[in-house]
């Protein structure tokens, strides 16, 4: 190759690298200007409701939206807040134990009829969850759980052990020899699963770990239905966010509203930011190879 064609290809990479680089600053903008616009919103000074301007006349910043959302004696975000967590922490443990359990048995044990009861749960798992939404609200209200913050637990965790697909391929990059060597050496199989494969699968494990704490966290389909009709002390921050932009509300509750949405993002933003890594292993399937 001539000197002034590698020149050539070299001028035209940078070129196409300059347009990537472009196009992917310009969806990186597109991307985070509803966050940029929630924030600014929250912190206006001039109104409380939906304005014409993107910033605030006279740079009127404030952070009453924030105090007015645990002050507030008719809405009380922080009893939400916390149902809120409470939910999305505890489906998160025992969600993760399910999967996690569910996936090794399925990569490790052979028995009749296991792939039969793999298909049915991918069939099962193709299905929305709303389809099923009466039928669970009326065992619930059988159960007088429909207006409960611990029946909207049960419903989260019911389905848990569908999602074992992706553990289960991680578990099936880890060496069998692992399993098999510790087996002789007295171990049973519960020793192996929680001593063994456990801490060899922490990219997996952070991974079911974030799915199960964001899917109850940011309900609203589900939530609304089972306990939306019940009291206010029974709601979940995104039931209560909603109230706020109603027609009735929205003229004085929208800046509220926004602060209420940057409270919502603060624990995702944490998780993801320290377990970032690991969840990009998890969801590649990288694991101990031999």
């Amino acid at each position: 190759m001539t000197m002034s064609r590698k020149v050539g290809v070299r001028a035209r990479r940078h070129i196409v690298n300059g347009i990537i680089y472009i196009f992917l600053t310009i969806l990186s903008i597109i991307w985070i200007f509803p966050f940029v616009y929630i924030f600014v919103q929250s912190i206006r000074g001039d109104t409380t409701g939906i304005a014409l301007t993107f910033f605030p006349e006279g740079f009127n910043y404030t952070l009453n939206n924030y105090v007015n959302l645990f002050t507030d004696h008719l809405y009380s975000f922080g009893t939400w807040y916390l149902n809120t967590l409470i939910i999305a922490l505890m489906t998160t443990v025992v969600q993760t134990i399910l999967v996690l359990m569910t996936a090794y048995t399925l990569s490790r044990l052979r028995f009749k009829g296991r792939k039969g009861i793999m298909k049915l749960m991918l069939i099962l798992g193709m299905f929305p969850g709303f389809l099923g939404m009466i039928c669970i609200y009326r065992i619930l209200q059988a159960a007088g759980l429909q207006s409960s913050v611990f029946g909207l637990f049960l419903v989260y965790i019911a389905g848990s052990a569908m999602n074992y697909y992706i553990s289960k391929g991680f578990f099936d990059t880890i060496p069998r020899s692992l399993d098999e060597a510790a087996l002789i050496d007295g171990a049973n199989r519960n020793t192996v699963f929680w001593k063994i494969i456990i801490p060899l699968s922490k990219p997996i494990v952070v991974y079911t770990v974030l799915t199960a704490f964001l899917a109850p966290w940011g309900d609203f389909m589900m939530a609304s239905y089972l306990v939306g009709r019940g009291a206010q002390t029974s709601y979940t921050v995104a039931i209560g966010l909603r109230q706020f932009v109603q027609p009735t509300l929205a003229a004085s509750y929208f800046t509220r509203f926004c602060a209420g949405g940057i409270f919502v993002s603060i624990p995702i933003v944490i998780l993801f930011f320290f377990l970032q890594r690991y969840y990009v292993e998890g969801v590649t399937g990288g694991a101990v190879k031999g």
